[in-house]
């Protein structure tokens, strides 16, 4: 692997049946949404529906196991909902689903279709190896505000994924920061399936393929790896 990514003793004990799939993506080729994106997202909100048979994400198993997850860690999930139950409670409102860029919309939609956090991070603006660690609570988190930059620091104990620089998502898979974030013009990326248990490894990994076949298709030519699961 290009980027090294590694998962911290605190976070592994706090959740033992944390698994992760990292997919690396060279050559990339993005823009705006298209109709074949939006469409994309539609049939994964039309699966998500399915598959939840007319009960709200959070009643879902692995949703649940997000939410406990969470609570140890010191966070509220109603307030601050995992990055999956987030999407997929937008997917079903009469809103819908945003329409980002390809890249975006190519995760999103795969997130919400396996109701599995997934995130992209543009490897070009990361800075050393990716960590997720329990935060100390004195790390730099840079994000946007009232429309101007201004820096936050994560709770004491919070699970942060981070790099040299400083926190690159806040409250595990909760608030990606825009340092990190996929625009059009980004060209390699990491992304990033990560699962708790009762999830069989086996339905991670079956994300982690769908996506990596549908990045190629959006990305002809894209050097694309898909890691086993850690």
């Amino acid at each position: 692997m290009t980027l090294t990514l590694t998962v911290s003793d605190e976070v592994r004990a706090l959740a033992p049946g944390f698994t992760h799939v990292v997919v690396e993506a060279d050559g990339l080729v993005n823009g705006p949404s298209t109709d074949a994106t939006s469409a994309l997202l539609d049939d994964a909100a039309r699966r998500l529906a399915e598959r939840l048979g007319g009960r709200p994400p959070h009643e879902d198993a692995h949703m649940a196991a997000w939410r406990e997850t969470y609570t140890a860690f010191g966070s509220k999930p109603s307030r601050t909902r995992n990055s999956a139950e987030a999407l997929a409670k937008r997917a079903l409102s009469d809103a819908g689903l945003p329409r980002i860029n390809v890249l975006v919309d190519v995760y999103n939609a795969i997130s919400v279709a396996h109701l599995i956090p997934v995130g992209g991070e543009d490897t070009d603006h990361i800075r050393g190896a990716m960590r997720l660690v329990r935060a100390t609570g004195d790390e730099d988190f840079v994000t946007v505000a009232g429309g101007e930059e201004t820096i936050e620091h994560p709770d004491a104990g919070e699970v942060v994924w981070r790099d040299d620089t400083g926190v690159t998502c806040r409250r595990w898979n909760w608030r990606q920061g825009p340092r990190t974030r996929l625009t059009e013009q980004s060209a390699s990326a990491v992304f990033l399936l990560e699962s708790l248990a009762p999830m069989p490894v086996a339905d991670v990994e079956s994300a982690g393929a769908e996506l990596a076949e549908l990045l190629a298709k959006f990305s002809p030519g894209a050097r694309i790896t898909v890691h086993a699961p850690e």
